[in-house]
């Protein structure tokens, strides 16, 4: 097994602590072991074999919930969380990976099964499920050996937003603007294409009404990041070269790419790039599809003039919306004041009292075999988005819907969750 260059980093850790306030597991279990720098010794100490991958050490660098809290503050910029995705490929060999993992990974690779099984559990969810279409949840009905009774969950759409829309949507009132194509692709995200469709559909709306052409490219796959945050590089490997491969037939026909997916984003704009970091032609492949992928409200608010067309429109919506900033937007990509920017041209938006801790969504893992984790990490956001008094709360993310929406559910705060690109469009209409 050849091993990534853990010590270097390990060398390079000063011990400071300012890790280990702001680290989501070590806020629940308060052990040094699972606290930033110590994956970080424990993972050199696993690359000079002083330290065997055993089940304990598995169980710690597992985890993780990637938040990047500690790469946010650390003086020396470390890598915390590409090493610990780095092991976890180490782990995936050794133990294998999960029966109803490999399915999901199975089903992220062949978008057309993809489509059957989502059409499948569309017809047959209300026999699992107590449905709630406001807030786009379902409770079980009963519990099963990973899916407990008590928890919500996001259920399949009739129709996904891929199968809902022709691949090129012309504008009716093309503006033509000196130097640039003004047309933009969607990456849409698998949550939002199965899911939480209304997503798509407000970004479709959005951009319909800022007059710009949209390609909805049909033969995109999944990002990767649930395969790669879990440690299974082969699907990984598969669903990065397919969709580099195939970004490469169209890019440059389009301005951007926008996807209204924090997590997603950022897995195209930097962990590409990460995963192949010794692969150097994919590597630069990557870089220059990177240079064209934006988070939709970052886009809309730096290159449109959607703020203005908010502001123009005089509606005041009496709806109080806090906003929640997922970990893959501000600390990985640096976005958070465009979403603000363009909410808070027709909502009251009242802030909470840490919008930028980790809700604990953490992965696949992290919402199977460690959701007393995911739970424990999602009850202090939970605490601050009911004392906000908000109506309704806000992210840029999928994942950190599926959690809060489940912590909400768990504190039974009746708060709603939306999209920042689903209030924009109400505010449009």
């Amino acid at each position: 097994m050849n091993k990534f260059n853990y010590t270097a980093i390990s060398d390079d850790c000063v011990k400071c602590g300012k890790c280990k306030p702001v680290c989501t597991i070590f806020n629940i279990n308060q052990d040094e072991a699972t606290s930033p720098r110590g994956f970080i010794d424990l993972l050199g100490a696993y690359e000079r074999d002083e330290l065997e991958l055993d089940q304990n050490a598995k169980d710690i660098f597992e985890s993780c919930f990637l938040c990047t809290n500690c790469v946010e503050v650390c003086p020396n910029d470390l890598p915390t969380d590409m090493i610990i995705e780095q092991v976890r490929s180490d782990i995936a060999k050794k133990y294998g990976i999960a029966w109803y993992k490999r399915l999901f990974f199975f089903l992220l690779r062949h978008r057309k099964t993809m489509d059957m099984m989502s059409r499948m559990g569309w017809m047959f969810q209300t026999c699992a499920l107590k449905l709630d279409k406001k807030k786009q949840s379902g409770l079980p009905r009963f519990s099963l050996p990973i899916v407990k009774k008590d928890r919500v969950l996001p259920f399949a759409d009739m129709r996904s937003f891929l199968n809902k829309y022709p691949e090129k949507i012309f504008a009716k009132h093309k503006k033509v603007e000196e130097n640039k194509k003004n047309k933009v692709a969607i990456f849409i995200g698998c949550m939002s294409n199965y899911t939480y469709t209304n997503t798509g559909d407000s970004l479709v709306k959005i951009l319909k009404k800022l007059e710009l052409d949209i390609m909805i490219p049909k033969k995109q796959l999944c990002c990767g990041a649930p395969a790669y945050f879990t440690g299974a590089f082969d699907t990984v490997d598969y669903l990065v070269k397919n969709n580099i491969e195939y970004f490469e037939t169209w890019i440059d026909e389009v301005d951007a790419v926008i996807i209204p997916e924090a997590t997603c984003s950022a897995m195209i704009n930097q962990d590409w790039e990460h995963y192949l970091h010794d692969q150097p032609e994919w590597k630069e492949r990557a870089a220059k599809i990177s240079k064209k992928i934006f988070m939709a409200t970052k886009w809309l608010d730096n290159n449109t003039d959607l703020k203005q067309l908010l502001a123009n429109s005089k509606k005041t919506i009496d709806t109080t919306v806090t906003y929640h900033d997922p970990c893959h937007a501000k600390k990985m990509q640096g976005v958070w004041e465009e979403p603000r920017n363009l909410l808070k041209q027709n909502y009251v938006l009242t802030e909470m009292s840490d919008s930028n801790r980790c809700c604990g969504f953490g992965g696949v893992t992290m919402q199977t075999e460690k959701y007393e984790f995911s739970k424990a990490a999602g009850a202090p956001k939970a605490a601050m988005i009911r004392d906000t008094k908000a109506q309704v709360v806000s992210a840029e993310c999928s994942a950190c819907r599926m959690q809060i929406t489940n912590s909400l559910h768990q504190a039974d705060v009746d708060v709603q969750f939306k999209n920042p690109i689903e209030l924009i469009a109400e505010a449009l209409d």
